[in-house]
Parts: C-alpha cells; structure tokens; sequence
C-alpha cells in the first residue's frame, strides 16, 4: 500500500511539471488491453518558452513520452511489460494513420523512459542497455534507436539543477536530498509550491499510516523524519492564510481555518490520485470527507471504489 503513495505522487508531480508543455494524462489506458500507462505525455508549442526550467525532464519531453516510475528498482519483468505497452502505442499511432491516409514521422511516436531508483550491471547487459554521454548524463540509458525505449537510473544520475525534477523521483537519501533542494529555491521560482504541495501531501498520509501502526519502510520513516518541521510550517502558512483572507476572528479560529485547509487538500489530492481531474460528483463529496479525521478519510479514499465513495458520502451533501 505504502508503493501505491509513492506511485500517485511520481504520476502526480509528472502532472503537475509537464502540463504547461502540453497533454498529459495518467493512468492512460492502452487500446485493446486491461493495462494502464502511468504518464502519456504530448508535447505542445509551450515547450519551446518553459521547458528550460525543468532541466533534463524538460529535454525529455521535447518528443511524444511515456513515463512508468518506478518505487523499487524495476524488474526484468517490469521493464518487458512497459515495452510491451510502447509497442501496442506505436500499433495505435501506425493504425490511425493509415486510416487516414498519412505518413508517421519519428517525432510521432512516443519513446518509453522508465524511471527507477537504480539499475544493476547485470540488469542493463541483459537489455543490452547503453549510455550517451555526448547528449546525456550518466545514469541514463538506451535500447537501439528503433526501439525507442531508455531507463533513467535516478540515483546514478549527477546532483545539479538540471536533474533536480527526476532525482525528486528517487528514494532514501537521494529524494531527500532533492527536496531539501527543491526547498531552497528562491520564493516565487516556478513549479515549487506546487510541487512541495504535493511532497507535504504525501508526508501527511505517510504519517498517518505510522499513527495508524501500519508498517512503513524505513525510507519512508526517515523522510517523515527530516521533513516533520516543514510540514509543520506548511500547517502554519495554511493558519496565516485563513486569517489574511479574513475567514476568521481570533488565534483559535484561525488555527480551525487553517487546519480546515490542509484537510481539504490532502482530501482533493487523493480524490485526484485516484481518479484524476474532480468532476461535479466528486467534488460534492469533499466537504463530508472533511468531516471526518485525516486517519479515518485516508483509507477509505485509498480503498473504496468510486462508486462506494459516492454512495456513502453523496447523500451527505
């Protein structure tokens, strides 16, 4: 369970770094099959002017994309898999052309980058997995040119600017360490709230689980950890905002306001890690979620199907 917080926050901050570059969705579904892809990604002319700022992903994403992150290093079998779904997009994109009498081009087809902690020696020979230096940074690696597929080794790759967005991916001490950096940035710098938003979500729900005694890795414990005090702040900044918007009279108040605010946030955020853009039925139940205790409303939106959820708290509204 404690993967599936991991999974959601990877897909989410993708989201969130690659929509002012074009479409994306995640969790696509591959025609003709049962499986999902975790980000589809469709580049737009907006690259041209913002993706500097994301560095390396921001160069990833100058071409059609899937990304399949991974908690754990990905497995042989894991890694088959997400080839297997390229292969069934690539399919799609040849099929839709012919039917309509066109022409695929190279930058149609979409390229597979499958995002892991690491990879072993062993793992990369058995792929026959190679470098490319002379365009990219150590710890990325690619099949033949015509199967359009790499794997980014997140904790092999180099600690600077341009690798920050993928090493907040990582695990353990590498994802710290990016957050860590990712907090220093100057006030106001692009995709920072936003994406710190979402680590502060995924630190609440982790620290649920730890007070519901529910075993966490000790990634996850340790992280809990040396990010407590931020997380504390963020509840702060949320109590001063309640009372700058003038929603409040008093300290007591304000204290209600703000933490009313940060249980409506992490409602949506799992609301959306589940099912993606809230439509009207969903957004209807927030409100009743709120009601209810952040060790009580995790899982429930963490297990209960769409339908489960609206028939227990659509009624409330």
């Amino acid at each position: 369970m404690t993967r599936n917080v991991h999974d959601q926050f990877a897909k989410q901050c993708l989201k969130e770094l690659l929509d002012p570059l074009g479409k994306v969705e995640t969790s696509w579904k591959v025609p003709g099959e049962v499986q999902e892809i975790d980000v589809y990604f469709l580049p737009s002319q907006a690259l041209a002017t913002n993706g500097k700022s994301l560095g390396l992903l921001g160069k990833i994403a100058t071409t059609p994309a899937i990304f399949e992150p991974f908690r754990n290093p990905v497995s042989k079998f894991e890694a088959l898999s997400c080839i297997g779904k390229l292969a069934q997009v690539h399919g799609q994109v040849f099929r839709q052309a012919k039917r309509a009498n066109a022409q695929v081009t190279v930058t149609q087809l979409p390229r597979l980058w499958i995002l892991s902690p690491t990879a072993s020696e062993e793992f990369l020979e058995s792929f026959n997995f190679q470098p490319d230096l002379v365009n990219y940074p150590r710890g990325m690696y690619f099949l033949g040119k015509s199967l359009y597929t790499a794997i980014v080794a997140i904790h092999q790759l180099p600690v600077t600017p341009e690798t920050l967005w993928l090493r907040i991916l990582g695990r353990g001490r590498v994802q710290q360490h990016a957050i860590e950096e990712l907090k220093s940035l100057p006030n106001g710098s692009q995709h920072k709230d936003n994406i710190l938003e979402l680590v502060y979500d995924m630190l609440a729900i982790l620290d649920a689980r730890i007070k519901q005694n529910q075993d966490l890795e000790e990634d996850d414990r340790e992280l809990i950890m040396q990010l407590s005090q931020i997380y504390q702040q963020r509840l702060e900044l949320a109590t001063e905002l309640g009372k700058q918007e003038g929603l409040v009279e008093g300290k007591q108040e304000g204290l209600v306001q703000g933490r009313q605010n940060e249980r409506r946030s992490m409602v949506t955020y799992l609301l959306r890690s589940r099912f993606g853009e809230l439509d009207q039925e969903l957004l209807d139940i927030i409100e009743p979620l709120m009601a209810l205790s952040p060790e009580e409303f995790i899982p429930l939106l963490l297990q209960l199907s769409r339908l489960e959820l609206l028939t227990r708290f659509g009624e409330q509204t």
